[in-house]
């Protein structure tokens, strides 16, 4: 389940750690990110990037909320 929780904001890059919020004993902590899972991470959230920015440029990715006050 810690892995399924995870957000890009928890992957530092640079340092190459994760942290891992609220996991089994609700202590945070922080892990290593190894070279290989950072390479491929890069590529995965790269081209996750381009696909949003594809659907957007053709008028996908928004969603229509319905009116609160009505």
């Amino acid at each position: 389940m810690e892995c399924l929780r995870l957000w890009v904001k928890d992957v530092d890059f640079e340092q190459r750690q994760i942290m891992v919020r609220d996991p089994k004993g609700m202590h945070d902590r922080t892990t290593m990110l190894t070279v290989t899972l950072k390479l491929s991470l890069q590529a995965y959230l790269q081209a996750v990037k381009h696909l949003h920015e594809h659907d957007l440029a053709s008028g996908h990715g928004e969603v229509s909320l319905p009116n609160a006050l009505a």
